[in-house]
């Protein structure tokens, strides 16, 4: 079987797609990932053949940042990449209209790497959840109606849909765990959890030692912080260096995805940019973050507690969920709240939340979540199987 994965460029999307993809290839399949340029080292690294998007038309295609604005680009570069490489079934990510349309038209089955919560609307359930941000009502009709206006965008308006309702695909995918969706809540049908599908580039032991010496310098316990996009409303920066500066605590910070770190003079912060984030959070004993789902599950694994300070996107409801699981507290982002730094010690100290940490960090490294996506991904191809002719016309035929 051919398998194209098509998954948004940055490493929350990718590395998830990566070790679903690496299985894969180890049953016999021939795997290819298209993506943007930047991904390029990072796939080479785990030995499966990549296409650059650019090369098909799709600058910014891949681009979390571009995700809802991209979406013909994104259709177009991977109907032309699935086409050369006569792709069977593709696989991508939660949010990618285009890839999605893409399968539509060339008339194959897609699977859908998701969060760690489910996104959009329970199939029953789940009406009395609460919400830090944005209904899932609210999330849905609007995903939807992206997903709409690019397929009129792209010409598919006249046709058929091919689900009834587009955004899972045939399969999506979801990496965390029951625990952390709305109690009574049913999931859709086609809606299924494999863990976190762990998978990052091997870190260079130098830069590693190099953070570890500087840290022990300080001999402060260490917070890994992770930020994540941002959607507008209050920097946590502020709060960061009140958190960090002349308090218990030491920060390493990983500033991939702030646009503008601000760490004060004399603030205990350590900034860095890396590929990868396993071995900054083994030095560290707690994770603060947005809410975004790799951070999380980098958190959990280890079985280290989050502060969680949600900003916008899936952040509010991804933070709920782990509030509700007793494995995370919520840190106001407001400069009147109270001292961060204090909130953090009490979290630290909290043996029942590190309890919970560990044990639902179990829970998902138990099953091995890249088996359980690639056994989905071979059913869905299975159950989407044409005769040979037929597929052929259908990755030939002119659009």
């Amino acid at each position: 079987m051919k398998i194209l994965l098509c998954p948004l460029s940055d490493g929350g999307y990718l590395y998830p797609a990566i070790a679903a993809g690496r299985e894969l290839r180890r049953r016999g399949h021939q795997v290819g990932v298209l993506g943007r340029a930047t991904a390029a080292p990072f796939v080479a690294e785990a030995g499966l053949p990549f296409a650059a998007a650019e090369d098909y038309g799709g600058r910014q295609a891949f681009s979390a940042t571009w995700w809802g604005k991209t979406g013909p680009a994104q259709y177009r570069a991977t109907l032309r990449a699935a086409r050369d490489a006569g792709a069977d079934v593709l696989v991508t990510s939660v949010l990618c209209n285009g890839a999605l349309l893409a399968a539509e038209a060339l008339d194959v089955p897609v699977v859908v790497i998701g969060l760690s919560v489910h996104l959009w609307d329970y199939r029953t359930g789940g009406d009395d959840e609460p919400h830090l941000g944005r209904t899932r009502a609210s999330r849905t009709l609007d995903s939807r109606a992206i997903h709409t206006a690019t397929r009129e965008e792209v010409g598919l308006a006249g046709r058929a849909p091919r689900w009834d309702d587009p955004l899972p695909g045939d399969a999506l995918l979801l990496r965390g765990d029951p625990a952390l969706e709305y109690p009574g809540a049913e999931l859709p049908e086609r809606v299924r959890h494999v863990g976190p599908l762990a998978w990052e580039p091997k870190p260079d032991p130098a830069e590693v030692e190099a953070v570890a010496d500087h840290v022990a310098r300080s001999g402060k316990p260490v917070v890994y912080v992770h930020l994540g996009r941002f959607f507008g409303g209050n920097s946590l920066w502020p709060r960061l260096n009140e958190a960090f500066t002349g308090g218990p605590f030491q920060a390493v910070v990983e500033q991939g995805r702030s646009t503008e770190p601000r760490p004060a003079p004399d603030a205990d912060i350590l900034l860095v940019r890396k590929p990868w984030m396993g071995p900054l959070v083994d030095l560290a004993g707690m994770v603060l973050a947005n809410g975004t789902s790799a951070p999380v599950l980098a958190a959990l694994l280890r079985g280290r507690p989050l502060a969680l300070s949600p900003n916008g996107s899936e952040q509010p409801l991804l933070t709920g969920a782990c509030v509700r699981a007793g494995v995370a507290v919520c840190v106001p982002n407001s400069t009147s709240a109270d001292d961060p730094s204090a909130l953090l010690a009490r979290a630290w100290h909290d043996d029942g939340l590190r309890g919970r940490a560990r044990a639902l960090g179990g829970r998902l490294a138990a099953p091995d979540g890249a088996a359980r996506a690639a056994d989905v991904v071979e059913r869905v191809a299975q159950a989407s199987a044409t005769p040979k002719e037929d597929h052929e016309y259908a990755i030939s035929r002119p659009r």
